[in-house]
């Protein structure tokens, strides 16, 4: 019984202890536990109640005694023999409990000191020595006396195997609550390890579990020491089981906690580095926000878009990857220009001079502009329209829409389209994603300052479906007058109005565009130029600007109006004058050159001075080949980057049926095969022999065989060119044709006449054949691109025939089949 050290009382968990800690911890040895057994529980005893717990035999624990019965009762005790019973109350709420009201079961204690604290109560340090049980009430009064009897362990089992391990899984899980609880200091560990005995060590572990007044009651009515610590075993999984999730989850949630500590640490390291730098924290970042807002122009329903999403972003932690997306959105929804429109100019004069000073022809398209600034002017507003410009490449297409922005007096911007194969670059991406950005519509508008540009959507027709969607499909609410005032962009979230936009779209072969798309413009034809207009506009744009590009002035470099001529048709064989631009730009730079190495040259430059240059003229053998040879027909084609001639060619050998070769397509084809059954069906009118047609193989060939030609522009230029083949009558001389024929013999007409015309211009052909029907096709077009060419209409093949072959038969020019 003498045997305490002084260590930190708090061995396992404090639960259990009333009021305050104690310093002592028995280390009860068998010989104390022997010696303890064999004293006697005496027959009545003044019974001690404990509100808030159980005690146990060998067991130390300090109690304060507050209640007057309790002060009185330790008061005789300790003058006596000190001993003492200790039970638990039901209801620890009572603060006078009746005998009923106290456990029957309880422990024989005996005091081992009484302390007086500062504050005037009595605290008492008592040792559970045996259990005993209440046998009947003595008195209450001025405390509890009851009869008491022994109540001895069943210990047969104490010494077997089995019980000697439940006793070791005992201790090794009270081990791993005392380590997983961070309350229990490690003076724990040495109390449970130095326990010798089987009993005590599971009457102190019971004590000191944390367990409830009614389960520690439980456990010390076990009278089984076996089925005790099986019981108390069971306590402690719980506990240890309990301890574990409830450490993992403080584990997690310091971790956690650590990161948030240390973001807003080095939030708030941030905000004091920014502040002294003159930056803005986040609060300042807001307020800077609101502030702009209330400048802006924006109606209840944007504003109140503003309102909901700045708000939003209030709540967001700086460091979250959502908040520079919506700081970057609030950005976005002050820069745009709502509501902010550029004044139009309603000087027409000016603006047609504007028109005319930068581009020479496109006299449609400077007539559309016109009308369009008429409108606005007498109505004041109106829906722009949505102008499609298509044509050959190099025809001032794309430059046209910088004159239009100066005509109107408003902002521009270009958007190229070629190749575009992702629907979100129309429409933007969703927030949600991390990196999103709003549509290069929405990006043009917002670069641009203001909501009704001159819009160039450059190469329209170049615009491609792929894995993220259809572009061209985006675009048919962009380029609807009827839906665009309220334009939806998935990352702006909200109707933009686009009806104020001008836009004007290029393309080059409308063809390529979604007929849906191609409904919404109004289509405007810029054909190429001719040979008088690219000399006109090499004089009046291109030599200038070269020279200016180049460094010099316009004193150093001249080219006569010969020259001039000389290069559009011996360097250039094109539509537009992007290749003129080139050749310009060649002879600049040698003039430029011969500056810098401070040479002499010829500022005037001669025709030899350009060969010398430029090389010899490259396309003198595409003006024109001679007829002399029956058979071959000059014809008419248009490709995508303007007119061309064309020669068709053929031949008789022996043999029968029809061959085609010249890489032609499906159409060209079928316009041969019907070609030459008209010629069977009407042999006798053209003056052809059946045997002739029997007998001979007909070849037809159309030169440039690597070049992919179809199109329904060749069908009288095949059947002029087999009567000739066949009565052995040439064509006459310069003299070109295009359109189409039926098996009837009638001819059809057919499109992009302008620019076959500019090609045989190009080409020196003086007369041209053309259906009837195309002659609305002439009238539009200017007379002085006409000068020099003579126009047969026709409606009949037979016609066609009698203009183009001449009177004489030519003789020995072909190998014809003998009969």
């Amino acid at each position: 019984m003498s045997r305490y050290k002084n260590i930190k009382i708090d061995t396992m968990s404090m639960h259990s202890m009333i009021d305050e800690d104690s310093d002592l911890i028995p280390l009860l040895s068998p010989e104390d536990e022997e010696e303890m057994n064999k004293e006697l529980v005496p027959d009545v005893l003044p019974i001690l109640p404990l509100r808030n717990t159980v005690l146990f035999p060998g067991v130390v624990i300090p109690i304060t005694a507050t209640r007057d019965k309790a002060i009185a009762l330790i008061k005789e005790v300790n003058k006596g023999d000190k001993t003492l019973g200790i039970v638990a109350q039901k209801d620890p709420a009572n603060k006078n409990p009746s005998f009923d009201e106290i456990y029957h079961t309880g422990v024989v204690a005996q005091i081992l000191r009484v302390l007086t604290m500062p504050d005037g109560n009595t605290t008492v340090i008592i040792q559970g020595k045996k259990r005993m049980k209440l046998e009947g009430l003595v008195e209450e009064e001025p405390f509890i006396r009851a009869k008491a009897i022994e109540v001895i362990d069943d210990l047969f089992v104490e010494n077997t195997e089995e019980f000697n391990e439940i006793i070791q899984t005992v201790k090794d899980t009270a081990l791993n609550v005392i380590e997983e609880n961070p309350n229990i200091p490690s003076e724990g560990t040495f109390a449970i390890k130095n326990i010798q005995s089987n009993s005590f060590l599971i009457n102190f572990i019971s004590s000191n579990i944390d367990l409830s007044v009614e389960e520690k009651q439980e456990l010390l009515e076990i009278n089984s020491l076996k089925d005790r610590a099986i019981a108390t075993l069971k306590k402690l999984n719980i506990e240890l089981q309990r301890l574990e999730l409830r450490n993992d989850i403080q584990n997690k949630t310091r971790v956690d906690l650590d990161q948030q500590q240390k973001e807003y640490y080095l939030h708030q390291q941030l905000k004091t580095i920014q502040e002294e730098l003159g930056g803005n924290s986040h609060e300042a970042e807001v307020q800077e926000l609101i502030v702009k807002a209330k400048k802006k122009k924006w109606s209840k329903e944007v504003k109140e878009t503003f309102e909901k999403e700045i708000a939003r972003m209030k709540r967001l932690s700086p460091q979250m990857p959502e908040y520079s997306i919506q700081r970057n959105y609030l950005e976005l929804m002050l820069e745009l220009p709502w509501n902010i429109y550029t004044k139009d100019k309603f000087n027409l004069k000016e603006a047609q001079e504007v028109l005319e000073r930068d581009h020479f022809g496109l006299e449609k398209v400077k007539d559309r502009i016109i009308e369009h600034l008429a409108v606005l002017k007498l109505k004041g507003d109106m829906k722009s329209p949505i102008i499609c410009l298509y044509g050959p490449p190099g025809v001032g297409k794309t430059s046209l829409g910088k004159s239009v922005a100066e005509a109107l007096g408003r902002k521009y911007v270009r958007m190229a389209l070629g190749g575009l194969r992702d629907e979100s670059e129309i429409r933007g991406h969703r927030k949600t994603y991390i990196g999103a950005m709003p549509g290069r519509l929405i990006q043009n508008l917002k670069k641009v300052g203001t909501s009704n540009p001159v819009f160039v959507l450059d190469e329209i027709d170049k615009m491609a479906s792929g894995m993220q969607g259809d572009p061209a499909s985006a675009m048919l609410e962009v380029l609807d007058p009827e839906q665009n005032s309220a334009f939806y962009d998935n990352f702006l979230e909200i109707g933009y109005d686009l009806s104020k936009v001008m836009f004007i779209a290029t393309a080059n072969n409308i063809g390529d565009i979604p007929w849906a798309l191609r409904d919404r413009m109004e289509m405007i034809n810029v054909s190429g130029y001719t040979i008088e207009e690219k000399m006109e506009i090499a004089k009046r744009h291109l030599l200038p600007k070269q020279l200016k590009e180049h460094g010099l002035k316009t004193s150093h470099l001249k080219i006569g109006k010969q020259q001039l001529e000389l290069i559009v048709t011996g360097y250039t064989r094109e539509s537009g004058v992007r290749n003129l631009e080139k050749v310009i730009a060649k002879l600049v730079r040698f003039a430029a050159k011969s500056i810098a190495m401070e040479e002499e040259y010829e500022v005037t430059l001669t025709d030899d001075k350009i060969k010398d240059i430029l090389g010899s003229a490259r396309m003198e053998r595409n003006k024109y080949e001679n007829n002399d040879v029956a058979g071959v027909v000059t014809g008419l084609a248009w490709t995508s980057v303007g007119g061309d001639i064309l020669f068709i060619e053929s031949i008789l050998s022996k043999g029968k049926g029809l061959s085609i070769t010249g890489n032609l397509g499906n159409v060209m084809k079928e316009s041969a095969t019907i070609a030459l059954e008209y010629i069977k069906a009407n042999a006798e009118e053209f003056g052809i022999k059946q045997k002739t047609l029997d007998e001979n193989k007909v070849h037809i060939h159309v030169p440039e065989g690597a070049t992919p030609k179809d199109g329904p522009s060749a069908g009288i230029t095949m059947l002029t060119s087999l009567v000739s083949t066949f009565t052995q009558r040439k064509v006459k001389s310069k003299l070109a044709m295009t359109g189409e024929i039926t098996l009837r013999g009638k001819v059809l007409p057919v499109g992009g006449i302008k620019e076959k015309i500019l090609a045989a211009k190009r080409a020196n052909i003086k007369e041209l054949i053309l259906c009837e029907a195309n002659r609305k096709d002439i009238e539009e077009i200017k007379e002085s691109y006409l000068k020099g060419l003579k126009f047969h209409y026709v409606t009949e093949m037979k016609e066609v025939i009698e203009i183009a072959l001449t009177k004489q038969k030519v003789k020995k020019t072909v190998v014809k089949a003998e009969a």
